[in-house]
């Protein structure tokens, strides 16, 4: 009854109207980036994290984008989740996106968090905002090509069940490993010293870019476009990176406005 409830959920969203182009890193990835998150933030941005969220953490707010789009009242955040980039085009060159893009909504709230003046609620929410949206913005799909709309028309069988190539690497790569969120942040947390302070001098742009470099990569499927076993294998290192890299620059942009 889940597995089917699952699967109407994604067909809904799949046949929507072009913003619907990204739906997220599935929950588990989501709460892994939150949680890889705290354990990098300064024991002032944690504070002041505290202070925002009360008792919520980074991990339990992380999917707060996605509970809201139930609620009309959200619905100018839809093109949020994503920024679509067609091949041979930079985000400069790209056309926008009327209500704005994921690179744009990153830009916006960070802007309001450093400047500051906003109300508890607006606080919240922009944070909360933030940490959805670095996760997003790691999620290869949500830089997408403009042609499938971030691959969700890509249908295809993931060991043999029916699904597109947008919902594999948002969720089923992740859950088929069995793990909970602090399970898996437990496993790939290897980053070394240089590369924290690497991924924490990137920007925004770069982090878009580096999900748009590894297109070729996600969409090298075979004709028959069953996917399984060696999809997984060949992904899953780079999936690990992306959660890891989210996490890490997650810490060091509320480092940034708080610590």
């Amino acid at each position: 009854m889940l597995k089917l409830f699952t699967f109407l959920i994604i067909f809904i969203f799949g046949f929507s109207n072009s913003a619907d182009e990204a739906l997220r890193w599935g929950q588990i990835g989501h709460r892994t980036t939150g949680d890889i998150a705290e354990q990098y933030l300064t024991p002032q941005a944690a504070k002041e994290v505290k202070r925002v969220l009360g008792n919520e953490s980074l991990a339990k707010v992380s999917t707060w984008m996605d509970e809201v789009r139930s609620d009309d009242s959200y619905d100018f955040m839809t093109t949020w989740h994503y920024v679509t980039i067609p091949e041979g085009e930079t985000y400069d060159s790209s056309e926008k996106e009327e209500d704005g893009d994921i690179i744009w909504a990153l830009r916006k709230v960070v802007a309001e968090l450093k400047e500051g003046g906003l109300t508890p609620e607006q606080e919240a929410e922009n944070l909360k905002i933030l940490v959805h949206l670095v996760g997003d913005i790691h999620q290869p799909l949500h830089v997408g090509n403009g042609t499938d709309r971030g691959g969700n028309d890509v249908r295809l069988q993931w060991f043999w069940d029916n699904s597109n190539l947008h919902r594999v690497w948002d969720s089923e790569m992740i859950d088929d490993k069995q793990l909970s969120f602090t399970e898996l942040s437990e496993f790939i947390n290897y980053a070394t010293a240089d590369q924290i302070r690497e991924w924490q001098n990137d920007s925004i742009l770069d982090w878009a870019n580096e999900s748009q470099a590894t297109l070729p990569q996600v969409y090298d499927i075979p004709e028959n476009k069953e996917l399984s076993y060696e999809y997984a294998y060949k992904n899953w290192n780079t999936v690990e990176l992306r959660l890891l890299k989210a996490g890490i620059r997650m810490a060091g942009l509320i480092n940034e406005i708080y610590g």
